[in-house]
């Protein structure tokens, strides 16, 4: 097929075009890093620049020095967000496969009940007294996984909807007449043909885990169980300190702004070079049902 002298322009601003928006995108992740690995003075003197005049890893060296205690921190943040993912899309799916049946008996209630809770919360006060009074997760690592993350009843809606829209309810009976109990269309039908928005909502309860401090904050005061997004806000906090602590004992003046960018970057590379290998999934699982009548 002949493309026309239109088309090929079309495509070239298509290109121009994309490409300036993905040079905007990545500006402010190349000025983190640059940022991070520029010369305190300059950066004081200078301001921020994708082209520094004078080169320091002062900032990693620093963070280098805790190496223990923050490899042991990303054991936690990892840990906490492979299996608090996991539990979040299973439960997220068992809520919602049950949502999407048309036939589910106190389906109204059910679907109320989880609207409900996306409306109104019991607030911060009674939350963190049921959670260390009742529960008692307080400085253990099921502080990190319970409040607030294991389930969304957001995403509950949004697994609904896409079963209901890109399932046919025919397969369900075809799997019943064969003899499959709910069990075992939920295993064998409802995760295989869901796999697109389990990956998606996977992708935002992984981001969800990997950026929490909050609950750490709430819940969590042993050091040793300090998630790196914790951990890394302790450091933000503690740098004033540090620095006029390294002053006063001769020990060399700690590059607090390039350090703030050089945690920053530490605490987002491991999403950033995930992402991509998830990305196909997280399009597909975001547009499909979107393009049905």
């Amino acid at each position: 097929m002949v493309r026309s002298k239109q088309d090929k322009w079309s495509e070239v601003a298509a290109y121009v075009i994309m490409s300036i928006v993905m040079l905007i995108i990545l500006f402010p992740f190349v000025l983190l890093f640059m940022s991070s690995i520029t010369e305190e003075t300059s950066l004081l003197v200078n301001g921020y620049s994708i082209f520094p005049k004078d080169i320091s890893f002062a900032a990693y060296k620093y963070i280098w020095q805790s190496k223990d205690t923050i490899v042991r921190a990303y054991a936690v943040t990892i840990g906490v967000t492979i299996i608090g993912t996991a539990l979040n899309v299973l439960i997220t799916a068992m809520v919602a496969y049950p949502l999407s049946l048309d036939k589910l008996p106190g389906k109204r209630i059910l679907s109320f009940i989880i609207l409900f809770t996306m409306l109104f919360s019991g607030g911060l006060v009674p939350t963190y007294m049921m959670y260390t009074t009742v529960l008692k997760i307080k400085n253990t690592y099921l502080a990190l996984l319970m409040p607030n993350l294991l389930f969304s009843a957001f995403n509950a809606i949004i697994v609904k909807t896409y079963l209901r829209c890109n399932i046919p309810p025919e397969l369900y009976e075809s799997a019943r007449i064969d003899g499959a109990g709910e069990l075992t269309i939920f295993r064998k039908l409802v995760l295989p043909l869901g796999k697109s928005i389990f990956v998606t909502i996977g992708i935002f309860a992984g981001l969800g885990y990997w950026n929490d401090w909050m609950n750490g904050l709430y819940y969590v005061t042993d050091s040793s169980k300090y998630s790196i997004q914790q951990l890394l806000n302790v450091m933000v906090k503690n740098i004033q300190y540090l620095t006029q602590y390294g002053k006063s004992t001769g020990t060399g003046q700690i590059p607090s702004i390039s350090l703030r960018m050089a945690i920053a970057f530490v605490a987002m590379l491991p999403m950033l070079i995930l992402y991509p290998f998830l990305q196909k999934y997280f399009e597909k699982g975001i547009t499909l049902g979107a393009v049905k009548g």
